[in-house]
């Protein structure tokens, strides 16, 4: 390690002020705080309050998503491997494509109980939709540090896993770095890079990628990696139930010919379809306790989603409705179908586009989580809400603070004037 120190500390003279290299100073900087603690120190009187800096914060919640990660890796090949056998005994041609060709040249076979296959044929489809992320966005990032001076943020670590998770396996690449490259471009830089965008950036993209090619990330086709397969996601299969939502999960049908059931389990555990990184609720709460353990996370966002989730259902359980279903869908099937469990604990949380008073987390996570299920049971079109329910949220998250401040400041001179 010494070396590489030694290394490092060799080429920091030709990328100071007024050297060769000073325009490329952000990826040098990016580089060595990555591998080192950063070696400045502050001179005079300090106020630290905490010895957590971006970089570990940012750490902190990689870690946190790690798994649901592995997770999902293993749920895409599950979903896949189960599906190519009942295609395959219902007597129905499939369309192996370069991620099956690959699988299969490296010596793996279609057994949907072997883990160890499941998660490499998840790893297969995965990984590339991470690296063409990283690589895009990490290089928007760059070229936008470089030009204007600063040092290149750890932001884009979280960005850069989260938006390949909220999206479906089979997706094209080419819209993976068109997603990113509008969400880093348009959600970040524009307002001046890390720490001055109002929205979620990995929502952002996914948000152009839901209204530019809905049909690569929505319908019946595109959540399991199988060329020709349809089978609706427990959500779809609610939205177009119709007299009962929840009683229309026990047969769903399938390209197979098959009838078979979604369970309040199954769908709590994540062995269902859906987005890589969303399905399991289970592991984001392993998420939500180690984000909520190291500080990073707040608890207060996330209790007030699941409250707004839980008033929202029970009031719109008792108004009902004739003619939609969904009015009747209970809160506890809300909290583990679609992304809500994802987004509540990795997306609404973010401290940068969330609402930063302590008071107003709790209105700030109550409006998402009022949003997510009225979107859900009001609009057909959208049988999604926590992602639009979130930006929603991000936009109104500086407006909750300002009335949380005036308020506060309206109580203090209330109390100076009594006394």
């Amino acid at each position: 390690m010494k070396a590489l120190r030694d290394a490092l500390d060799s080429v920091h003279p030709y990328f100071e002020k007024g050297a060769i290299l000073e325009k490329a100073y952000p990826v040098y900087e990016a580089l060595d705080t990555f591998l080192y603690t950063p070696g400045e120190t502050t001179h005079g009187l300090t106020h630290v309050r905490d010895g957590i800096d971006l970089k570990r914060m940012m750490s902190m919640v990689v870690f946190a998503l790690v798994p649901v990660t592995l997770f999902g890796m293993w749920n895409v090949g599950y979903q896949a491997t189960e599906a190519v056998e009942k295609m395959t005994a219902a007597g129905i041609d499939i369309d192996y494509d370069w991620h099956h060709q690959l699988f299969q040249a490296i010596g793996f076979g279609y057994d949907a109980s072997d883990h160890v296959a499941n998660f490499v044929l998840g790893a297969i489809f995965f990984l590339p939709m991470y690296i063409v992320t990283m690589f895009v966005g990490g290089h928007i990032e760059l070229v936008f540090s470089v030009l204007r001076g600063h040092e290149i943020n750890e932001g884009f670590l979280v960005t850069g896993l989260l938006f390949p998770l909220t999206l479906p396996a089979s997706i094209p690449l080419w819209q993976v770095a068109l997603g990113i490259a509008f969400g880093v471009i348009v959600a970040k830089e524009v307002f001046g890079g890390t720490g001055r965008n109002f929205l979620n950036v990995a929502l952002t993209s996914r948000a152009f990628l839901y209204f530019a090619y809905a049909g690569q990330i929505s319908g019946d086709k595109v959540w399991t990696a199988v060329d020709g397969y349809s089978g609706a996601t427990a959500l779809g299969q609610m939205a177009i139930a119709e007299q009962d939502a929840v009683g229309s999960l026990a047969s769903v049908d399938y390209v197979w010919g098959a009838q078979e059931p979604i369970t309040w389990m199954s769908a709590f555990i994540g062995t269902i379809q859906g987005c890589v990184g969303e399905t399991s609720a289970l592991l984001c709460l392993v998420g939500a306790g180690i984000l909520i353990a190291c500080g990073v996370g707040s608890w207060k966002i996330m209790t007030g989603v699941i409250g707004g989730v839980v008033a929202t259902s029970l009031l719109l359980n008792v108004v009902g409705s004739e003619t939609n279903p969904m009015f009747e869908v209970p809160f506890y099937w809300h909290l583990v179908i679609g992304g809500l469990a994802f987004g509540l604990v990795y997306m609404a949380t973010d401290p940068v586009s969330a609402s930063m008073t302590e008071t107003g987390k709790w209105f700030y996570g109550g409006l998402i989580g009022f949003m997510t299920v009225l979107i859900r049971v009001i609009n057909p079109a959208f049988p999604e809400g926590i992602m639009l329910a979130i930006l929603f949220g991000n936009v109104f998250a500086p407006l909750i603070d300002y009335f949380v401040v005036q308020w506060n400041v309206s109580r203090r001179k209330a109390r100076y004037a009594t006394a």
